[in-house]
């Protein structure tokens, strides 16, 4: 019997795998979403570095002036990776984690070894923290222990997948701390070394990279030692892996610690504050100041302002000529001296300007063909209109060129001027120039406008007086290299030049120098306030225009600080200081300004006078080759002119006694208030001459005023053992009127003309006395006051 061949055994079956790997796909896809959707629900707490941040200013080298904290107090300074040097970059990453550019946010090997270490010693040894767990500590601390590690570590986790590196290392660099306020490399960079963070060198950058290990213990200003130990451990491990160089170690290693005091910068601070308040929410705002020159002349200032009262603050702006921008701003003499008003920013504050207008009077007035350099004008007492100025030191000079009465800031003859090109002309041509000028409320442009009667800003002045050597341009101050360059015509160049070069050659100041580098002679003026509130000094060349201001804030006066000796001095140290590139020569004159000779006292060219009529000849500068006739003076009818006269002999005869034998002859007149100044010679060929005695009826109009109460030539002494000083009571016989009594130039009183005028003579000496009425007429007294016995 057959049987069935037996079936082959069949092997187990295996077990499925996909269904394990569907169950792993699962399982990790379900923490995949689980970790998505914690990290929506528990997002890390990304810093807003834009909100964050510092506002800088810097000047234009980029160095910083001042610092504004953000709204937690935090200096920040923003820096990018690319502007940070590639040597901190090196020393940080090989110190605190030199495989950041691989892991994911932690560094599980680095996390086996500190293990591993901590319990073969009991201690902590070695850390495993990364970067990115460092900058999750910073922008979220966490507690101690393994909890707060964990979280920790989460979030780095977190930054690797919302940032990329580049982005994380920026973090650090501008959140890692420094010590006090300071966060960030930039920061710290400038606050303990004074450079920018692409500038360290191989210490300072070993220095900075250890430095937010312990910011308090090591910070370089107080504990130098500390940080020197701590620095060379970062050089130790960067030789070690052969980052740098045994030699570049070993000078790194030679390297002293040194570090400025922490400070955060305050240089141009009323300055820096105007242009954050400009630009809200900038965080960096470039400005045109040099860093150098800022600090030199604060320094200089801030030694300067204790030589003078209480309560006196001072203002210094420079301005570069050639494009505009702002070199140094000083709004006040020291920033954080609140007994000097420091806060208060004087560039800005509207003040009483002297005489610093006066330049623009002149220059306007030779625009508008009424005068040039050499014009004759008289500095007299005069009425315009009840307007009656007097001079600084209450004396009179009589004839004067338009350029001496400008270099000697003489106040009549620029109010003469004024009157004659209009005060409500002058201001509107000032405003549209960039100088605008506050009147008190209700008043209207006057006379007094150029004496100080108005009030102005140090920055418009400066920019006005840069004109001058502009080509009569008046740009508006750029505070910023970003600033457009704005500029409106003030004068002509002509004319411009023609200013210019009459403050160039002005006298000097108290002390008979004025700096003089490279020949670059500043054109200046100096100007003083009524009540000595304000004393001022403008000057400039093509390449610098330099403006002081010096005075008490709150307004109260400052007796004896005037301009010349209290604001120019801080001129001409200031450019002492100046680099050699604002030393800049004078300019030539334009094709449209030349030199010739004119003829006082018409004003004409000397060529186009006949030389009988040429009583003084001067050189004057003429622009477009006119030379304006003379002005008349106030209360005469014509300017001065070429008068024809009956002579009999040595007298003159009128009307109804003339005899028919009288000579014609031609004379060219001086005005009337030019008479007590002139030589006897000037006064024979350039007054009328006198009338004859029997013209008694037509004399009497024309007579000179007679002064009695002493003789001419007579001599006066003190009674012999009396201290007081020998006294006189003149009066002037045919006077009308009011009368000013000058003694050697000098207005001693305006009394009516009935009145006598008593005066004590304090000094011996020949004493020169002119009445003078409101008929413009005079009378002359000559006497000798002899010493005590």
């Amino acid at each position: 019997m057959s049987t069935a061949p037996a079936r082959a055994q069949q092997p187990p079956p295996r077990p499925a795998r996909w269904p394990r790997l569907r169950r792993l796909a699962w399982a990790t896809l379900a923490l995949l979403l689980l970790a998505l959707l914690l990290d929506r629900l528990f997002p890390p707490p990304l810093p807003d570095l834009g909100n964050d941040l510092a506002t800088v200013v810097t000047a234009r080298d980029g160095r910083p002036l001042r610092a504004f904290p953000d709204r937690e107090g935090v200096w920040r300074l923003p820096v990018l990776v690319d502007a940070v040097s590639p040597l901190y970059l090196e020393a940080l990453l090989t110190y605190e984690d030199r495989w950041f550019w691989r892991h994911p946010g932690v560094n599980p090997l680095a996390a086996l070894r500190a293990l591993a270490q901590g319990l073969r010693h009991g201690r902590v040894v070695s850390g495993a923290s990364t970067l990115t767990m460092q900058v999750a500590r910073l922008i979220e601390p966490q507690s101690p222990g393994l909890l707060g590690k964990l979280r920790q570590s989460l979030r780095a986790l977190q930054l690797e997948w919302r940032l990329d590196k580049r982005e994380i290392l920026a973090l650090y660099l501008n959140y890692a701390p420094f010590g006090g306020p300071i966060e960030g490399v930039q920061a710290a960079s400038w606050a303990y070394l004074g450079k920018p963070a692409n500038q360290l060198s191989h210490a300072e950058a070993a220095l900075l990279a250890v430095l937010p290990q312990s910011p308090s213990r090591l910070r370089p200003d107080r504990h130098p030692q500390r940080a020197r130990e701590a620095r060379d451990k970062v050089l130790q491990r960067l030789a070690d892996f052969a980052v740098w160089s045994a030699a570049t170690v070993a000078d790194a290693r030679a390297e002293n610690v040194v570090a400025r005091s922490l400070a955060v910068p305050q240089s141009a601070a009323l300055l820096a504050a105007r242009l954050r308040g400009q630009h809200p929410g900038q965080q960096r705002i470039d400005s045109s100041i040099d860093h150098d020159l800022q600090l030199r002349l604060e320094a200089q200032l801030g030694a300067w302002i204790e030589r003078l009262p209480p309560r006196t603050s001072a203002a210094v702006l420079v301005l570069d000529n050639r494009t505009a921008e702002v070199r140094a701003y000083l709004g006040s003499a020291r920033f954080a001296d609140d007994a000097r008003y420091g806060h208060l920013d004087m560039v800005q504050a509207w003040r009483s300007p002297g005489s610093t207008l006066k330049p623009f009077v002149y220059g306007l007035a030779i625009d508008a063909g009424s005068v040039h350099s050499a014009s004759l004008l008289i500095d007299a007492p005069q009425d315009f209109d009840g307007y009656r100025p007097d001079n600084f030191d209450q004396r009179f000079r009589g004839p004067v060129s338009l350029g001496e009465a400008l270099q000697q800031s003489l106040n009549v003859p620029a109010v003469a001027v004024l009157q004659q090109l209009g005060p409500a002309r002058f201001a509107a041509r000032l405003e549209h120039a960039g100088l605008p000028l506050r009147l008190p409320s209700g008043d209207r442009p006057n006379l007094s406008l150029v004496l100080g009667g108005t009030e102005v800003r140090l920055q418009d002045l400066v920019a006005a007086y840069a004109a001058l050597h502009r080509e009569g341009r008046a740009p508006l101050p750029r505070f910023r290299p970003a600033d457009p360059l704005e500029e409106r015509r003030l004068l002509s160049p002509g004319a411009a030049w023609i200013i210019a070069e009459l403050l160039r050659s002005a006298p000097d100041g108290n002390d008979g120098r004025f700096a003089q580098l490279s020949g670059a002679r500043l054109a200046h003026k100096t100007g003083t306030s009524y009540g000595f509130r304000d004393s001022w000094a403008v000057g400039g060349n093509a390449g610098v225009t330099i403006g002081v201001w010096v005075g008490r804030p709150d307004g109260t006066p400052s007796p004896g600080q005037f301009g010349a000796i209290t604001a120019l001095p801080v001129l001409q140290a200031v450019q002492a200081s100046l680099p050699g590139e604002y030393q800049q020569p004078a300019q030539a004159h334009p094709d449209s300004v030349g030199e010739a000779a004119i003829c006082w006292p018409l004003g004409a060219h000397a060529d186009a006078t006949q030389a009988e009529h040429c009583h003084r000849r001067l050189d004057a500068w003429l622009l477009e080759g006119a030379a304006p006739l003379t002005l008349a003076p106030a209360g005469e009818a014509q300017p001065p002119s070429v008068q024809r006269f009956l002579m009999d002999g040595a007298v003159q005869r009128v009307g109804a006694c003339r005899r028919g034998t009288e000579v014609e002859e031609a004379r060219a007149l001086w005005p009337r208030l030019a008479a007590p100044w002139l030589s006897g010679d000037e006064r024979r060929r350039g007054l009328p001459p006198a009338l004859a005695a029997d013209c008694a009826g037509a004399r009497a109009a024309l007579a000179d005023l007679q002064i009695t109460g002493a003789r001419e030539g007579s001599r006066i002494r003190a009674p012999r053992g009396s201290a007081a000083a020998p006294t006189l009571s003149l009066k002037a016989a045919g006077a009308s009127g009011e009368v000013r009594w000058l003694v050697n130039g000098r207005l001693f009183a305006t009394v009516p003309a009935e009145q006598s005028f008593k005066h004590a003579f304090e000094k011996p000496g020949v004493q020169d006395i002119v009445a003078i009425d409101d008929s413009a007429r005079y009378g002359r007294l000559q006497i000798e006051v002899l010493a005590a016995e």
